[in-house]
């Protein structure tokens, strides 16, 4: 296959993948967040002591990041054709990598929180902080740092379950390289396939880092 025919498939691949990890993204933030929160303040010692739904909750994420994205996926096909209307496709694909990347972000999310200084928040309790504010004024913004490079990391796990899900009618990167690279022994194709991912995935890092950087330098400065 020449360069010629190759670029469309490329770029078409690298469109669709940026697509549904960005969206699963996304999503994955908005549930993986409050999700690894409530693990923290439901433990034992935390502010909302509740060890039964900390374990019930424990569990939940436990049994999610041990299960095999490939194996999720096919498991979610009608749950996803329920939500989407198709099981096929960059946006059916959405649901089951943020259902996948979930629990995985839940547990950075929670290492993260547990590294703040305890005395912060004992501070703003002294001064009739309640719970939204402690998390608002104080978790959040010194966790920061470490909530994105959990970001970062998430991401990066999210560009490796795309490419597996273009095995299994996901389109993208990983889509083509099975269909033009694998089915069509086309060797040259899957090499630049996956330069592209690395391309995509070293990007992400450097993103990330600089992010991360960034704001501890801040927060020494400030």
């Amino acid at each position: 296959m020449t360069w010629e025919e190759m670029r469309p498939l490329l770029e078409q691949g690298t469109v669709d993948t940026l697509y549904m990890v960005l969206w699963a993204t996304v999503v994955t933030i908005v549930g993986g967040l409050p999700l690894g929160i409530l693990l923290v303040l439901t433990d034992k010692g935390g502010l909302l002591r509740n060890r039964p739904l900390n374990k019930v909750v424990g569990a939940i994420v436990n049994i999610g990041r041990s299960l095999p994205f490939i194996i999720l996926l096919i498991a979610l096909i009608p749950f996803t054709t329920f939500v989407v209307g198709t099981f096929i496709g960059p946006t059916a694909m959405i649901v089951p990598l943020a259902i996948g990347a979930i629990p995985f972000f839940a547990r950075l999310v929670e290492t993260a929180i547990r590294e703040v200084d305890h005395g912060l928040v004992e501070a703003v309790q002294s001064m009739g902080g309640g719970i939204p504010t402690i998390v608002r004024k104080v978790l959040l913004p010194q966790a920061l740092p470490s909530l994105v490079a959990a970001v970062t990391t998430t991401v990066i796990v999210l560009i490796g379950y795309s490419a597996m899900a273009g095995a299994v009618g996901g389109e993208g990167l990983g889509s083509k390289a099975v269909t033009y690279g694998y089915q069509r022994f086309d060797t040259t194709f899957m090499l630049v396939t996956v330069v592209v991912l690395v391309a995509i995935v070293t990007i992400v890092q450097l993103v990330g880092d600089g992010v991360v950087r960034l704001l501890a330098r801040r927060g020494r400065t400030a």
